[in-house]
Parts: C-alpha cells; structure tokens; sequence
C-alpha cells in the first residue's frame, strides 16, 4: 500500500499531459516532475526504512495531488486521479502501513535539517509549476528541474553537493529570477532563501561531511593475543612467523 502515492502521482500527471490548463505547458511539467519526485521519494523511505519523514512526505504528495484537482477541470481523469489520491491518503493511515513506520527516530540517523533540505529542493518544481504561467520556458524550468538533482547531489553525498546546495541553486534562482513573472520570482527567491538558511546550518555539513576521529592502535604481546587472531596472522605466540 505504500506505493499508491506514486500511482496518484503518476494518475495526475497524466491528467495534465492530456489538459495542461491552468498550468501550461511548463508549469505542468515542472508540477508532473515535483509530484513524481516527492511520492517517489516518500515510498522508498517508507518502504526501505519505514522512516517517520518519509511517511509524512506521503500525505504532503497526496496533498499535491488534491491541489491539482483544485485547479484542474473535471473529466474522466480528474475522477479517476481523485480516486487514486483519496484512496493513496486512506490507506497512509492503514495500520498495515503506520505499524511499519519507525516510532521514534533513529538514534543514528541524519539531523533533521539534513532531511528537511532535499526535501525542500524536491518540492521546488510543484512550487514553481503552479506560478510559472507567464514565465518565459528556460527561466522557470531551469531553477525548477535542477533543484531535485542538487538535492540527489547532497542526499548521496556526491561530491560538490554541499557547495551547490549553498552556492549553485542559490545562485541560478538569482540569475533566473530577472526573466520571470513576478509571482514566479518572488516563490524561487523565497524558497532559495530557505534553502540557505538551511544549507549553512553546521549540521547540514556535518551531515554530508562527518567529523573525521583519529583511531589508535595499541600493540599486544603474542602471548596475550586470542589463538584464532594468532592464527589468521600465521604467527605463534612468541610473534614468530610459524
């Protein structure tokens, strides 16, 4: 039941492929993209490690979802795509599903503004396809589709992740903002503002880099040492080689 999230998703990106209004072209694909990003990401927290976040991520997709149906005409989709989100939102309540997810969090997990920042980058391209409508194509799409890929960059520790959550989306919300309806610019700068007062948190750097702890070795007499040790070194226990 963890997966239907997605499908709704999916449901209400297909919906706007066929009848992209009052979205448009690029707004619809950028909310397409940010619907798919934030269920996929939900499901694979739920279902790999039960995760607290990624179970409430699932209701903020279905969300999306429900507001695409706000805003959307009604036909045969729109009754099927609502379908598929009310029933996605039961059944996050199921007990098939919560008995699954982590009670408390996990004592060594990442702190929570390390969580919270992807997650954000994530949800940019649904932010931004709502008010793109206006917008010039490059100007919208180019802060929109990044933003997940620096959030993939930090999430998986690849490196330069941390420098482009801080320095490289920021910087292309900026370069892009000129070119866009004032709607659409006030959301991307706000939400870049957002993420730089995340991403410059200690804990998001020590996040992606952990502090490095010197280890010490400290030498055993032979005759000290347990036998299997001795003899996965193939030496006695005088220290001789036997």
């Amino acid at each position: 039941m963890t997966f239907l999230p997605l499908v709704a998703a999916l449901t209400w990106t297909v919906a706007l492929i066929i009848d992209n209004e009052p979205l448009g072209a690029d707004g619809s694909l950028l909310a397409g993209v940010g619907m798919i990003a934030l269920a996929g990401v939900s499901v694979v927290g739920m279902t790999i490690t039960g995760a607290r976040w990624a179970h409430r991520l699932g209701f903020v997709s279905v969300g999306t979802g429900l507001l695409v149906a706000a805003i959307r005409s009604v036909d045969a989709v729109w009754i099927v795509g609502l379908i598929a989100s009310v029933t996605a939102g039961s059944a996050l309540l199921m007990p098939q599903v919560t008995s699954k997810m982590r009670k408390l969090p996990a004592a060594t997990g990442p702190p929570r503004a390390a969580v919270v920042l992807p997650l954000v980058l994530l949800a940019v391209p649904f932010v931004l396809g709502l008010v793109a409508e206006g917008s010039g194509t490059w100007p919208v799409l180019v802060p929109g589709l990044t933003a997940p890929v620096f959030a993939y960059a930090y999430a998986r520790v690849v490196p330069g992740g941390l420098t482009g959550v801080r320095v490289g989306w920021p910087l292309l919300v900026i370069a892009t903002a000129p070119f866009l309806e004032v709607a659409a610019a006030s959301v991307s700068l706000s939400v870049a503002v957002a993420v730089l007062a995340i991403a410059w948190r200690g804990d998001v750097k020590a996040a992606f880099h952990p502090p490095a702890e010197k280890g010490s070795t400290y030498p055993i007499p032979p005759e000290l040492a347990p036998d299997e040790i001795l003899d996965a070194a193939n030496i006695d226990d005088r220290g001789r080689k036997k």
